[in-house]
């Protein structure tokens, strides 16, 4: 099984993502995604910055992905999703009109989380118009994902599978920033707001109960999933690419310490407080202990 590493979903200076890529061309991982994918305004790195980073990696050994936005909601939106597109490397979709696009030019994509494909008749649809792997949505269950590997098998249906095994997860995008406003800004002055906290807003219940983090206009959850305890089963089910998503957490020693971490299940000592819910068919939060 593969490791992966998700783009970076929170809004840090140029100098630091610069780093993190410099670290991860050395580190022992597969597969690198890149870009923005949650809001344009986040313009610390032009395109060419990234094509840049993408081809010091390349150079690495690495394979690249771009990555798409996740809403898009203006029409300039559009205009540098079509750009993207036409690049000539492998391109993450984070929504479907970057799958029309990518379609149209018969180019082969990611399916990024955000593509709800909750059954086998999706996943051949999206086959279909060009996508070589996707990335379960984070909702889904170990059996869901068994159900329809399953059933893609019986219609001899090849694609690469990518599930969230480590990191915060993705669970919504909204037209409103959630930032912006907690800073009392409106959306189109917010002043970059999201600089200010790099790894988003905790929110809590009102018993202090830690429940999501809010990122711009993505609502992240508020604690880590970890399934590095479930690799071996990863495995088993035809999980090809385990996916990690990046924060100031994800560091040298981490991916150092990872692939050990995922062909000795015991000993999971990354992390001590995370959650494993939803890959168990329960509540996204809750940490089941076999």
């Amino acid at each position: 099984m593969k490791i992966s590493v998700a783009a970076i979903p929170y809004f840090w200076p140029k100098k630091q993502v610069q780093n993190f890529y410099t670290m991860l061309a050395e580190a022992p991982v597969d597969v690198v995604y890149l870009g923005e994918t949650v809001c344009s305004k986040r313009s610390e790195l032009a395109l060419n910055d990234w094509l840049a980073i993408a081809d010091r990696l390349q150079k690495s050994g690495k394979h690249v992905v771009l990555a798409s936005l996740a809403l898009i909601t203006a029409r300039s939106e559009l205009q540098a999703l079509k750009k993207i597109c036409e690049l000539d490397i492998l391109i993450e979709a984070n929504d479907m009109a970057a799958v029309q696009l990518l379609s149209q030019q018969h180019k082969p994509f990611v399916a990024g989380s955000s593509i709800n494909i909750y059954n086998v008749q999706t996943l051949r649809k999206l086959v279909d118009l060009g996508m070589q792997r996707w990335v379960m949505p984070v909702e889904l269950s170990a059996q869901t994902l068994q159900t329809i590997l399953t059933e893609a098998a019986l219609k001899q249906l090849t694609v690469e599978t990518e599930v969230l095994g480590y990191g915060k997860l993705p669970l919504a995008y909204s037209a409103r920033c959630f930032t912006a406003r907690a800073h009392n800004r409106p959306k189109d002055a917010c002043k970059l707001a999201c600089l200010e906290t790099p790894e988003g807003m905790d929110v809590f219940s009102q018993e202090e109960q830690q429940l999501f983090t809010l990122n711009g206009i993505q609502t992240l959850s508020g604690i880590t999933q970890n399934l590095v305890d479930e690799s071996e089963k990863m495995k088993n089910l035809g999980v090809s690419h385990f996916r990690v998503v990046p924060d100031t957490g994800t560091d040298e020693t981490f991916f150092k310490q990872l692939p050990r971490q995922l062909n000795n299940i015991r000993n999971n000592s990354i992390i001590a407080r995370s959650c494993n819910g939803y890959w168990f068919g329960e509540a996204g939060m809750v940490l089941h202990r076999g």
